[in-house]
Formats: C-alpha cells, sequence, structure tokens
C-alpha cells in the first residue's frame, strides 16, 4: 500500500513542479512549540519535497538563495507578500532549524523535511495545498521576574 501511494505521489511531482504561475520565495517536536491540528492536503503532496515543488503549489517560482549540504532555501516574491520555503535532506537538520527558529518565535508551516516562513494568514492559506503544521515556536529569552527594590 505504501509503495502504490509513493509511486502515485511521486508521478504527481513533474505536475507540481510545472505548476509555477506565481509573481515571481516524525521529527521530534522542538521546545517552545504549539502545535496545530492538520487536515490533509488537498493536493497529497509528496513530502519530503523540494523547493520547487511546494513554490509551485503555493503560486510562485522560488529564487534558490542557499544551496548546503544542510539545507536548501528559496525565495518567493509576491505581490501579497515575500516568504521563504526550506527543505532539509535529514530530519536531525530540520530539528536543529527549528530549535534555532524557536529563538525568533513566530509561525511557520512545517512538514516532513520542509518549513515555509510566512506571515500567518499565508500559512493558513497554503496548508490545505501542501499540507504540514502550522507550529507556534516560542522565544528561548527568558521572561523578567519580579523586581525586588
Amino acid at each position: 500500500m505504501r509503495g502504490a501511494t509513493l509511486a502515485g505521489s511521486l508521478a504527481l511531482l513533474p505536475l507540481a513542479a510545472a505548476c509555477s504561475g506565481g509573481e515571481g520565495d516524525g521529527a521530534a517536536k522542538p521546545k517552545g512549540t504549539r502545535t496545530a491540528v492538520t487536515d490533509a492536503p488537498a493536493a497529497g503532496v509528496v513530502a519530503p519535497a523540494k523547493v520547487e515543488v511546494i513554490a509551485g503549489l503555493t503560486g510562485c517560482k522560488a529564487k534558490i538563495r542557499i544551496e548546503a549540504e544542510e539545507l536548501r532555501q528559496g525565495v518567493c516574491h509576491t505581490k501579497a507578500a515575500d516568504y521563504l520555503i526550506t527543505t532539509f535532506p535529514r530530519d536531525e537538520y530540520q530539528e536543529v532549524w527549528l530549535d534555532s527558529a524557536a529563538m525568533y518565535g513566530g509561525k511557520y508551516l512545517v512538514g516532513s523535511r520542509w518549513v515555509v516562513s510566512a506571515q500567518p494568514k499565508m500559512l493558513e492559506g497554503f496548508r490545505p495545498r501542501i499540507g504540514g503544521t502550522i507550529k507556534q515556536l516560542g522565544s528561548m529569552s527568558p521572561t523578567p521576574g519580579p523586581s525586588t527594590t
């Protein structure tokens, strides 16, 4: 069953990558995160996906800005806003990235070895198309305690 699902999903990849009509950007839960409830993606995206595939499904053509062993990152420029799509070759790299991003806080759309960084309203719109979970990453900075004077 799993092999048939994978084969069917792989067949959709070239179609998804070709559909970029934009304006032309099971891991352990990191500390300080809250997870939103998710639905299955309407597009049936195979994950982990490539930056270009995710970009196409979100309606843009990403410009790759980081090409490294640990990650690939593309930026999408649209009329609505700019956003980042980051993919990882291994779960461990994604975990480290999410732990680092938690220092800054914010909401992210997180899938299997990929993360989309965008305005929260955009993330909600992307989720039905590409899947994933919207995570609120908390700031790791300590909150000031009561003053003693």
